[in-house]
């Protein structure tokens, strides 16, 4: 198939100075897939050609496109070119900027880390006290969750109860530093699931659940594998890419 063209250069040039050019290329192309101006199968202008038409240097190119195949919506084929695998969900337009996705995904990165050996530490050095707190946050969220109601407050404050009960404050601190994106991250990520299936709405709260009952158990290689799984989840239903009938590895 013939090259798709994203040349909008007046629109790419015009956003948010602060944002990263990279992210801001990723945007621009992920806003194509979502309209259907790039459909799966099509093929993607080269990295020298998005350059060119962008006055950006190939390395953000090569950058945005990395990180597109990361979240598996293009391939690259060898001697073909760069081709779109895939299409998120349509309705991701109605929650947020096609923009900011890159933003948020790059923060999802920092939060495996984190988080994965936050819970780890949590069913360590988790007190009674602390223990109660984890399990009051996730039944509140649950209970948001049922009522279509659930916000990225009640899904943050689960996760803040286990980076608390880890016994080390700067995992709170690195947290709170990039509340912006992982705020953004949540708020997107939950309107999907509060408009989409019942299906999806117990994958999140069977995910959650199982972290509360490792940190319970006190296991705390579990309690990282099922942090590390939900968060993996959560990226994977953001861009479309979720293993929807595996269950949580144990």
């Amino acid at each position: 198939m013939k090259n798709k063209s994203t040349d909008t250069p007046a629109s790419f040039s015009q956003r948010d100075p602060r944002q990263r050019l990279g992210d801001k290329l990723y945007g621009l192309i992920l806003e194509q897939i979502l309209s259907g101006e790039l459909r799966v199968g099509d093929r993607l202008p080269s990295e020298h050609e998005i350059s060119r038409t962008h006055d950006i240097s190939r390395p953000v190119v090569r950058e945005a496109l990395l990180r597109l195949r990361a979240d598996g919506l293009i391939t690259a084929q060898q001697g073909r070119g760069t081709f779109v695998t895939h299409q998120p969900e349509v309705r991701m337009k109605s929650f947020d900027n096609a923009d900011n996705i890159a933003f948020y995904l790059r923060a999802q990165e920092i939060r495996q880390v984190l988080e994965g050996d936050a819970a780890r530490l949590a069913a360590m050095r988790r007190t009674r006290a602390q223990l109660k707190a984890i399990e009051a946050a996730s039944q509140n969220f649950n209970a948001m969750v049922r009522r279509k109601e659930v916000t990225a407050e009640a899904d943050l404050a689960f996760h803040m109860s286990i980076a608390e009960a880890s016994g080390n404050e700067l995992y709170v601190t690195v947290l709170e530093s990039i509340l912006e994106p992982v705020q953004g991250f949540m708020r997107l990520t939950l309107n999907l699931t509060r408009t989409g299936s019942q299906q999806r709405s117990m994958m999140v709260m069977n995910e959650h659940q199982a972290i509360v009952q490792a940190i319970a158990k006190q296991d705390a290689e579990q309690a990282r594998v099922a942090m590390l799984y939900h968060l993996g989840q959560a990226r994977g239903r953001l861009v479309g890419q979720s293993q929807e009938e595996e269950p949580p590895p144990t």
